[in-house]
């Protein structure tokens, strides 16, 4: 009775909200972005500065209330980083609106480390101290089809 409570909870909000937040952490399994797959964001992290620390990359709902609000990522990636260009698979639950998150967190602490560490997001939009590296969810906004949507993703250091 309490896994059909439970599960009905879940539908609910599902059906309410139209998105499930997931907050999953995955591997980067490329397979996920094989032709005829999906929905699956193929994201071309590109400007890698070195081969430390790890590539993380988020994916979010293309909403005010969800953008970069923590815990409110849908799907989360990390991988070794390697200098250059680096290709990261991540699903999404359906087609629609997202926005993508990248960081480089070149000493692997796991914090950001505003004078080391590298970000970017989708649609690559210009970043300032002003608005504190955080770009509105109307300039990453971008729309993910049924199968494999590709974007490319340009880091940027300080």
């Amino acid at each position: 009775m309490k896994k059909y409570v439970a599960l009905m909870a879940t539908a609910g909000l599902v059906l309410v909200s139209g998105t499930a937040v997931a907050s999953q952490e995955l591997s980067n399994d490329l397979s996920r972005c094989a032709s005829g797959k999906g929905p699956a964001v193929l994201v071309n992290v590109r400007g890698v500065k070195e081969s430390s620390g790890k590539v993380r990359v988020q994916s979010y709902p293309a909403s005010s209330g969800a953008w970069l609000a923590k815990g409110r990522w849908l799907h989360r990636i990390e991988s070794p980083a390697s200098a250059g260009s680096m290709n990261i698979c991540i699903p999404v639950p359906s087609e629609g609106k997202y926005g993508i998150a990248v960081r480089h967190d070149r000493n692997g602490n796991g914090k950001t480390d505003i004078n080391q560490d590298g970000g970017g997001f989708s649609n690559n939009p210009s970043i300032s101290i002003l608005n504190l590296g955080k770009p509105s969810v109307n300039k990453v906004a971008f729309d993910a089809g049924p199968g494999i949507t590709r974007i490319t993703v340009n880091l940027k250091y300080m």
